[in-house]
């Protein structure tokens, strides 16, 4: 029988979530043998080679790029997980969602302190940004949340583990509270 597969994205956040999944050390021998992995920055497969039973979400949606890859994680994916608080919340990059896009450009590109030439990006390979920061269940349906930033690698080995082997998936306070 074939083991489940599992893809993992990273948008718009510190790559923090994806660290944690690697900070289940030795655990991650044991996951090798629970899933295989798909599209992902774990493995630098860039495209979906079939349907996924899982999808780990990381990052908030700040551009066009965003949005096209989160609507390929919901069309492949049978389960979407949104991880951390940029996935649930829009997180730290969502700060930018009380200033205009337009004072956000001004300020980074034209007249910031560490600017000098004063050029605005016009590169048609950019991604183009969005009005805000949104969160993944604002673009998407999402499953299943787990908070945190990042959430511990305890926290994601429960849930990867509860969920691939049929368990159920209610995780311990001590592994959600953050204080």
């Amino acid at each position: 029988m074939a083991k489940p597969l599992l893809a993992t994205a990273a948008f718009t956040g510190c790559f923090g979530c994806h660290m944690s999944l690697l900070d289940i050390d030795d655990r991650i021998l044991k996951l090798v043998e629970l899933v295989e992995f798909d599209k992902s920055p774990i493995n630098d497969i860039k495209t979906f080679s079939r349907p996924v039973d899982v999808g780990l979400l990381e990052g908030g949606i700040s551009n066009d790029e965003n949005v096209e890859q989160l609507r390929l994680f919901r069309e492949n994916c049978k389960i979407l997980i949104s991880v951390g608080q940029c996935a649930i919340t829009g997180g730290v990059p969502a700060m930018r969602n009380t200033v205009p896009l337009k004072e956000c450009f001004e300020e980074a590109y034209l007249r910031g302190p560490s600017v000098v030439d004063g050029v605005l990006p016009n590169d048609p390979d950019i991604p183009i940004l969005l009005d805000k920061v949104y969160p993944c269940h604002e673009v998407v349906k999402i499953d299943y949340f787990l908070p945190g930033c990042p959430p511990s690698a305890d926290t994601l080995w429960a849930a990867l583990t509860a969920l691939l082997t049929g368990k159920d998936m209610g995780l311990p306070y001590e592994l959600i509270k953050y204080d």
